[in-house]
């Protein structure tokens, strides 16, 4: 995997990824991440203004925006995807965060199966603030059961259309090592993880043991979100933190 990355202006590391979205982020020396979560389901454009509100009134700028989480309507097919990921960092782009090439926002975006919203928004989001005496704190970003940056996801997911139990444990296994991987990167390891979210319409009841908890990434939980990943036929996505400060906006 790629070595992470410096973003300065927002003064956090990143995880080279796909243009829409980081692997994930990690505060530098003397910040934090602060991770909110909406109260209720805000649109996309909402959502931004909000975020915009939030950072101006603690005293960061645009580029303290570190990561997100997105719920949109339904599984998106790949040309779907595409559009929403170009119309999504359209504003990174506005607020200088995206440069073209390198994107360091890290996200997750799932889709919920109860009561989903009737467009793309958001549900929570991150952002780094000063704080000399702040213990090391990081997102990982979401992940499906394929490898990204490959043109496409059908010719790469892991046991495409199986969702036997050996064909679920199988995805778990890969996005397990993904979660791994982009915490190596970043420097840590399923120790210093505070939140484990998951995203599966499917029963993971087994893998709890065998596999999650395992590896270790139950520590604090599971947090589990009947929810499908972005793109049709992925079946099992996961994302985790290292966040000690949290908070709920009431909007």
């Amino acid at each position: 995997m790629t070595p992470a990355q410096v973003y300065g202006p927002g003064n956090y590391r990143f995880v080279p990824g796909v243009f829409q979205y980081s692997g994930g982020v990690a505060a530098e020396p003397e910040f934090r991440i602060e991770r909110v979560r909406f109260m209720h389901f805000v649109p996309l454009a909402e959502g931004f203004s909000l975020i915009e509100q939030t950072l101006k009134a603690a005293g960061r700028p645009l580029s303290a925006f570190c990561a997100c989480e997105l719920r949109s309507p339904r599984p998106f097919d790949e040309a779907g995807f595409e559009a929403f990921n170009k119309e999504y960092v359209g504003t990174l782009e506005r607020w200088g965060l995206f440069d073209g090439k390198n994107n360091p926002v890290a996200r997750s975006n799932v889709c919920s199966t109860i009561d989903p919203p009737d467009v793309p928004g958001f549900f929570a989001f991150s952002y780094t603030v000063a704080d000399p005496s702040a213990a090391p704190s990081f997102v990982i970003a979401g992940s499906g059961e394929a490898p990204e940056g490959k043109g496409n996801y059908k010719d790469h997911i892991v046991n495409l259309g199986d969702i036997s139990p050996e064909g679920l444990k199988n995805k778990a296994r890969w996005v397990l090592g993904e979660m791994e991987n982009r915490m190596r990167t970043l420097g840590f390891n399923w120790s210093d993880v505070t939140v484990t979210q998951l995203y599966t319409v499917h029963n993971i009841y087994s893998l709890m043991s065998e596999e999650i908890g395992r590896r270790g990434a139950m520590r604090g939980g599971l947090t589990w979100h009947l929810n499908r990943p972005p793109v049709v036929e992925l079946e099992y996505e996961m994302d985790c933190r290292g966040v000690y400060f949290e908070r709920v906006l009431a909007v």
